[in-house]
């Protein structure tokens, strides 16, 4: 990228959150790698600070900091924004089952570092780290194409997903208020990241289950194209989206080239990484068991949980394409991995654990 097409200095000061998880660490690598050496990293008392120190003692910069903070505390968000030009905000709380749980640490976490952002007024640009799982695909055939365009999920309380309706929220909050203070912002949505410190097979391919004393991994992705984005491929993406310019306000899907069905891609980890047996579910019969499920809910005034829906059968596993077409053409973004080596990297991973 030439000086010319960026919106910030090599000096000037950066700030990533959440960037002791995933794909935190290999974004402070990135950044490092292409040249910004002011960097600060948000980073929790209780992390596991390995592999971040690690990335950071490969290179010369001394303006790295890792700077502990809870992005619950307004007075923490104020310490860290403060003098900063570009945020990548990755923090998230994947994980949470709770609505109330993922709304906390993902949505009020934001506002605090956008409160922080509005009384400093230094920053050019803010990130977003949103996903896939905010379309809603309900509407769509199966096969067609999902990209920027579609729909996001807007019945929230049917999909009953706490990670896609935070993430939602998260969302609007971040267009609102950057509208409102005329900043920038650009917002990623990546599918299924995956490779080196990443365990296991994504939802979308399916779940293993415990079926008296044999486990059986439950196969729901069928003919289903999975749209993975590899780590460095990913971070490739989430670097460029917050220093290019010409940007501003754009939403980008983030998925790799040559995309595999789920079926030659649990074929090619059962080969690679361990056999077990699997059950292919057809999505027509899993759908079924998601409106029966609604329908014995609602039987019970909603008193019994409701682990499958429509909706959720649909997002996760109706089979649509994706396109990275967008990242490409307004970023300049090429994979830096091919297919072949990202799964020959994921599945060496996977042996050695």
């Amino acid at each position: 990228m030439s000086v010319n097409d960026r919106i910030i200095d090599f000096s000037d000061k950066i700030l990533i959150t959440g960037s002791n998880g995933f794909i935190g660490p290999r974004l402070v690598k990135t950044l490092l790698d292409y040249g910004y050496y002011n960097l600060k990293c948000s980073v929790r008392s209780t992390s596991d600070l390995t592999a971040l120190r690690s990335v950071i003692s490969c290179h010369s910069s001394k303006n790295v900091q890792m700077c502990t903070g809870d992005l619950l505390s307004q007075q923490d968000c104020d310490r860290l924004v403060e003098g900063v030009r570009v945020i990548y905000h990755l923090a998230a709380a994947m994980r949470d089952t709770s609505f109330e749980s993922s709304y906390i640490n993902n949505v009020e976490t934001t506002r605090n570092i956008l409160n922080a952002v509005i009384k400093y007024k230094s920053l050019r640009r803010f990130v977003n780290m949103s996903s896939l799982r905010v379309y809603s695909n309900i509407n769509l055939e199966r096969g067609a194409l999902l990209d920027e365009s579609c729909d996001i999920e807007a019945d929230l309380d049917g999909r009953s997903d706490a990670y896609c309706t935070a993430k939602v929220m998260q969302e609007e909050l971040v267009t609102e208020v950057c509208n409102s203070n005329n900043l920038s912002c650009v917002t990623l949505r990546p599918g299924i990241v995956y490779g080196p410190g990443n365990k296991g097979l994504h939802r979308m391919v399916g779940r293993m289950k415990e079926i008296g004393p044999w486990s059986v991994f439950i196969h729901l992705g069928g003919q289903n194209v999975l749209p993975l984005s590899y780590v460095d491929n990913c971070t490739e993406a989430i670097a460029l989206a917050g220093v290019k310019k010409g940007v501003d306000g754009e939403i980008f899907n983030v998925v790799d080239d040559d995309l595999p069905t789920s079926q030659c891609f649990l074929r090619l980890y059962k080969q690679n990484v361990r056999d077990f047996l699997s059950i292919n579910i057809p999505y027509r019969m899993f759908y079924i068991f998601s409106y029966l499920c609604e329908n014995i809910s609602k039987l019970s005034n909603n008193k019994l949980p409701l682990p499958f829906n429509r909706k959720k059968c649909s997002a996760a596993w109706k089979g649509n394409i994706y396109s990275n077409e967008k990242l490409k053409n307004l970023l300049c973004w090429e994979p830096k991995v091919c297919f072949v080596d990202a799964l020959k990297n994921y599945f060496d991973y996977q042996k050695a654990g």
